[in-house]
């Protein structure tokens, strides 16, 4: 099983930005997603991007989220601006090996998932 590893997490003030982070072995051919999830709200999906860096956002962060891969360092990066407080979650990246161009977007499609980092934002 593909381990990966979050990192990047923290407390920021509303409107500030906070980069989170996902490492594993490696992400070749791959989609990886971040997902959120928060009380009341379940898991809901945030962002992907494909083996061809070809990228998704929710409709929810659009404009204020990106998702980005750096190959050589097995990293994906979500980078969130304009934090509200309706973005405190705790964040997860999950991988699926399948070779898809479009990404899924439900957390079944998924087959590996990181233990999570917790984003808090305060106004």
């Amino acid at each position: 099983q593909v381990q990966l590893v979050e990192s990047g997490g923290g407390s920021v003030l509303a409107g500030g930005s906070l980069r989170v982070s996902c490492t594993a072995s490696r992400y070749t051919d791959f989609c990886v997603a971040w997902f959120r999830q928060s009380p009341g709200l379940g898991r809901e999906w945030v962002a992907t991007i494909n083996r061809n860096d070809l990228t998704e956002t929710a409709n929810s962060v659009k404009g204020r989220f990106a998702i980005s891969k750096d190959n050589a360092k097995n990293t994906v990066y979500l980078q969130m601006n304009s934090l509200k407080s309706e973005d405190t979650a705790t964040y997860y990246c999950a991988a699926d090996p399948t070779r898809k161009r479009i990404c899924g977007t439900i957390p079944d499609v998924f087959a590996y998932w990181g233990q999570g980092t917790q984003v808090i934002v305060s106004s």
